[in-house]
């Protein structure tokens, strides 16, 4: 085997963890996937037989292309739409068991990652890389360019920041999580009003994220009562739920007479559904095999 398909086999055996990082510190597949192309095409440019930790060389590599485009984020005008959801990882929802403890632990929730959106980049960044990835305070300082006490500080202001997602998303077994949302959406096809309120959180959030195509549809709405109210959508004829895991929790994929109508995400906190996230966008909404998850 030649040197350059040796390394080239290496790398597509890290792939996945690079696509991980990558998802969790930019909140969507397609940076994430160029993130780590470009990490390829460093590599493949490199000298690497001088690398002599190629998993840490790769992660240094891919966390400061992340960097960057967190910092051309943050240099962009303010997004005109107001807000803006990462992109859901979706996956078949497998049969109650412990496998689904497991997805729920290790997943990053929606809630979480709306969150880690408000972040500076290199609070994101230490983060992301000490509290999820575990590296040390001294390899991130090399990352982002700062000192070991001040990479610390980043970590630490960002875990307080992060601190009321978790909080907001902390309750539930994944039988509970599935039972509250089946009946929320019990309770939105009867016109159950009562119902609705009683399966929400009374300070529940709903983050509905139109993009450009639905700016209307586009909100951050409070409240038991008006994100009740919010969810008379389902009333309509023709409207499919088909279950799925959204971040590793259950939620649902919508659509109306097999056209793609959202994607749903749930948090729960003490046994109520805590936090929403809708994504109606139809050009993201286009990039997902919604056929794939039907039975």
């Amino acid at each position: 085997m030649h040197d350059h398909d040796r390394l080239a086999e290496q790398f597509e055996n890290f792939r996945p963890h690079l696509r991980t990082v990558a998802y969790r510190m930019l909140g969507s597949h397609a940076e994430a996937e160029d993130a780590v192309q470009d990490s390829w095409i460093r590599l493949s440019r490199s000298n690497a037989d001088e690398v002599e930790n190629l998993p840490a060389w790769l992660t240094t590599v891919i966390s400061r292309i992340c960097l960057n485009v967190l910092r051309s984020r943050a240099a962009r005008p303010e997004d005109p739409v107001g807000v803006h959801l990462p992109d859901p990882a979706i996956r078949h929802e497998p049969s109650h068991g412990p496998e689904d403890e497991a997805l729920l632990s290790e997943s990053v929730s929606l809630a979480l990652l709306i969150v880690l959106d408000t972040l500076a980049p290199a609070e994101r960044v230490a983060f992301v890389l000490h509290d999820m990835f575990h590296l040390t305070f001294h390899e991130i300082a090399a990352v982002i360019g700062r000192t070991t006490v001040a990479t610390r500080q980043l970590a630490s202001r960002a875990r307080r920041r992060v601190q009321g997602a978790r909080e907001a998303d902390s309750g539930g077994d994944f039988a509970t999580r599935r039972m509250l949302v089946d009946a929320f959406f019990a309770a939105a096809r009867s016109g159950d009003l009562d119902g609705l309120v009683a399966v929400l959180d009374p300070d529940v959030e709903l983050h509905a994220d139109g993009g450009l195509a639905l700016a209307s549809a586009t909100a951050v709405i409070r409240g038991a009562r008006l994100v009740a109210e919010r969810a008379a959508l389902f009333r309509q004829p023709g409207v499919t739920v088909t279950a799925v895991l959204v971040n590793g929790a259950p939620g649902v994929l919508v659509d109306r007479g097999g056209v793609p109508v959202s994607v749903m995400g749930f948090a729960v906190r003490q046994d109520r559904i805590a936090q929403i996230q809708i994504l109606l966008d139809p050009e993201r909404l286009a990039a997902i095999d919604f056929g794939a998850f039907k039975a």
